[in-house]
């Protein structure tokens, strides 16, 4: 039986080429011989942008419509990550294993000010003395993005549902850098039923996606070692 293919979802004010093709990732899983489905969110990339947040109502299902038939391993990032764990907990059957990064106490505890700082950054109204806000004022200036898409994408937003959790019943790997404002993730693994973290040491959120811990944690998951 072949191995499943491996979805990869990329994270906010990203797109699939600049996330997991600049990196290596489409490369590294090809020639383990994994079929390799990038998925551009709406809002990004190649993907439909629509300007008001009624235009996001299917956002997870335009991920799944890129779903083949048979269950997929996957690997999220960030608002990726987000995605994967919301659709895994509704149709937790369409899953073989899961990775998601980027993303943990975040899903529990809401930070105003934080989420505020990334709206102003994503409008082109970065705080010049934030770090993070620069860096996502930076990624929403690329040619692929859309500033306006972005903010009625997040003006879609609501709270993750975290009770939902329970209900991933496949194996999944949480990969999150010790500097990400997303840490710790030891509260998100709790949550999941068959789950353990993986600690990046020295990585902030950002510099995930081409961290080779990282890149090595997540083929080891997936039996997709080249």
């Amino acid at each position: 039986m072949s191995e499943p293919a491996v979805v990869l979802l990329h994270g906010l004010a990203g797109s699939a080429r600049r996330t997991w093709g600049d990196n290596a990732w489409f490369d590294l899983l090809a020639d383990a011989g994994r079929e390799v489905i990038g998925v551009d969110l709406l809002g990004h990339g190649t993907a439909p942008k629509p300007h008001h947040p009624e235009g996001y109502s299917g956002f997870d299902q335009h991920v799944i419509d890129h779903f083949p038939d048979a269950p997929i391993d996957a690997i999220g990032f960030s608002l990726g990550a987000y995605t994967l764990l919301s659709i895994a907990s509704r149709m937790p059957e369409r899953f073989h294993r899961l990775v998601v990064a980027g993303v943990g106490n975040n899903l529990f505890e809401r930070d105003e000010d934080h989420s505020r700082m990334i709206v102003h950054a994503i409008t082109g109204e970065p705080d010049p003395e934030n770090p993070e806000a620069l860096h996502f004022s930076t990624l929403a200036d690329d040619p692929e993005a859309d500033r306006l898409a972005l903010a009625a994408l997040l003006a879609s937003r609501t709270p993750f549902d975290t009770g939902c959790l329970a209900h991933i019943t496949v194996p999944v790997l949480v990969v999150l850098g010790d500097q990400d404002f997303a840490a710790p993730g030891d509260r998100l693994v709790e949550c999941l039923p068959d789950a353990r973290l993986v600690t990046l040491r020295g990585v902030d959120h950002f510099a995930t996606p081409k961290s080779f811990a990282f890149i090595d944690a997540a083929l080891d998951f997936l039996d997709a070692r080249p």
